[in-house]
């Protein structure tokens, strides 16, 4: 966001604490062991790696597990193999695509919701393309309504 009365952007920003190689923080209690056996736990319950983050950090006091591990916390899940083949972002995107048409099915006059709608399945186009190229996704995934009720029903 521009400042008011200059024409630069300024430099307000989040900026994570900046560490030595392998070394831990001044308040860590946990061991970089005990922090990946909590993510492989907590995956197995079929919590997703967002919300995984929450709880490392309100109820265990790590702040960012790629300080204590040295790798991000998807690529842990993924090396256990508990990673979703779908990234979780677009996974996330396709459920709330899903309820919003079962939404409309319901009520057919919300015109709000069905303009939400069409962003929310722009979004998921782009980032599927975005998937595609740069392999995530195999070539030729696409999006289908239909196809992706079944698949979050099936989460559910």
């Amino acid at each position: 966001m521009a400042r008011m009365h200059s024409k630069k952007h300024g430099k307000a920003k989040s900026r994570k604490p900046i560490l030595a190689e392998g070394a831990l923080p001044e308040n860590a209690t946990m061991t970089k062991e005990a922090v990946e056996e909590l993510i492989v736990n907590y995956a197995k319950q079929g919590i997703g790696p967002a919300q995984i983050g929450e709880k490392l950090k309100k109820e265990h006091n790590v702040l960012y597990p790629k300080q204590y591990l040295g790798r991000r916390l998807v690529q842990v899940l993924r090396e256990k193999k508990l990673a979703n083949p779908i990234p979780y972002d677009l996974l996330d995107l396709m459920k709330r695509a899903v309820n919003m048409r079962s939404h409309l099915s319901r009520n057919k006059q919300d015109k709000h919701n069905e303009l939400r709608l069409r962003r929310t399945e722009s979004k998921i186009w782009r980032l599927t393309k975005y998937y595609v190229g740069t392999g995530a996704l195999p070539n030729g995934w696409k999006y289908d309504p239909k196809q992706a009720e079944l698949l979050i029903k099936g989460k559910a």
